[in-house]
């Protein structure tokens, strides 16, 4: 299969996006911050919807919608005193909302909307590929050097600023990569989906460990080995690469549940 340059780059587009997922993946899940990717996920339809209408490329403006609304979370959980649940239940239904709007008033909207909720991992292009190696290199610099601030930040934000560390500051960087993140992975497996590759790796390597460095590296490894056998699967058995993806993860979490016990 990988005689076809589209695989050839699908390839490089797991391996890369299992980086990604590996890195952003953890720091959610140890921070609980589950429900607030999944806030930005849906809310950055509504940046695909307008960049749709305005004839632009989609991911920028779904990477300033995921930005704002990372932020804005932020923001709202700092000093408002609006429950912060609530608050990202508001800001999803809101992109989403806006986001049909615009779709629906773009010509030819219904092939593109599948697109982008479901993903199309073979329509990764080169420039796409550059982003998102340029992020992986980022985030696997950051996780190096900056370790111990991740650490302190995602555990206990209370011991990080006395430890003299600018909490809001670190918080405010991890959601705009959080953002960065979850809109590359949206071209690969779709809006629907992407919340997978960011959960069901960090839950299995939990169960192995609860060191968050060798988290980093286990999440990494299960989103890779989970991506190339869905990829291989979609390609022989003639379905969407993405829900095959997801599929895999899950029957391997349930798979490892089983054996430990």
């Amino acid at each position: 299969m990988l005689q076809f340059e589209f695989m050839q780059n699908a390839l490089l587009g797991v391996m890369l996006i299992s980086i990604i997922a590996g890195i952003i993946g953890t720091v959610i899940v140890v921070r609980r911050k589950v429900f607030v990717a999944g806030g930005v996920t849906h809310a950055s339809f509504g940046g695909i919807g307008i960049a749709y209408y305005l004839g632009v490329n989609p991911l920028i403006g779904a990477f300033l919608f995921a930005v704002t609304t990372a932020l804005s979370i932020d923001i709202l959980e700092r000093k408002s005193k609006i429950r912060p649940d609530s608050a990202i239940a508001m800001l999803w239904s809101l992109g989403m909302a806006i986001g049909l709007i615009f779709m629906f008033l773009s010509p030819g909207y219904s092939a593109n909307l599948m697109g982008f909720m479901f993903g199309d991992i073979l329509s990764i292009s080169a420039s796409d590929l550059v982003g998102s190696a340029c992020l992986a290199g980022t985030l696997s610099l950051l996780a190096i050097f900056y370790y111990r601030p991740l650490l302190y930040v995602s555990f206990s934000p209370d011991f990080a600023k006395l430890s003299g560390l600018r909490v809001n500051l670190i918080q405010s960087v991890i959601s705009i990569f959080t953002a960065l993140g979850i809109v590359l992975a949206i071209k690969a497996v779709g809006i629907v989906l992407v919340l997978s590759l960011f959960t069901i790796p960090q839950a299995i390597s939990g169960m192995f460990t609860h060191n968050m460095r060798t988290m980093f590296i286990l999440s990494t490894l299960v989103s890779l080995v989970a991506g190339m056998i869905g990829l291989m699967a979609s390609y022989y058995i003639d379905l969407p690469a993405g829900a095959v993806i997801t599929a895999t993860l899950a029957i391997v979490m349930v798979c490892i549940k089983l054996i430990r016990r």
